[in-house]
């Protein structure tokens, strides 16, 4: 089995799998009652923190994966 994780989701994912509204998405972001990410002006999902929450579960303890970076010139 891959290490790789799941690709992060944005609203539109969030909307096709819980089958609710962009609006519903938008109000509980900013309600503060989803499990999100802010990438700059971007709002993402971490998939198993939002099946976590789906499920009244904690969500599960984040983990930190190093970014890749080309050596200096």
């Amino acid at each position: 089995m891959s290490n790789t994780p799941e690709p992060l989701w944005n609203v539109k994912d969030v909307m096709r799998v819980f089958g609710v509204s962009k609006s519903w998405v938008y109000q509980r972001v900013a309600a503060g009652t989803l499990p999100f990410l802010r990438l700059g002006g971007l709002i993402r999902f971490e998939p198993e923190a939002m099946r976590a929450w789906a499920r009244g579960e904690p969500p599960p303890v984040a983990t930190v994966l190093p970014l890749s970076r080309k050596p200096a010139r």
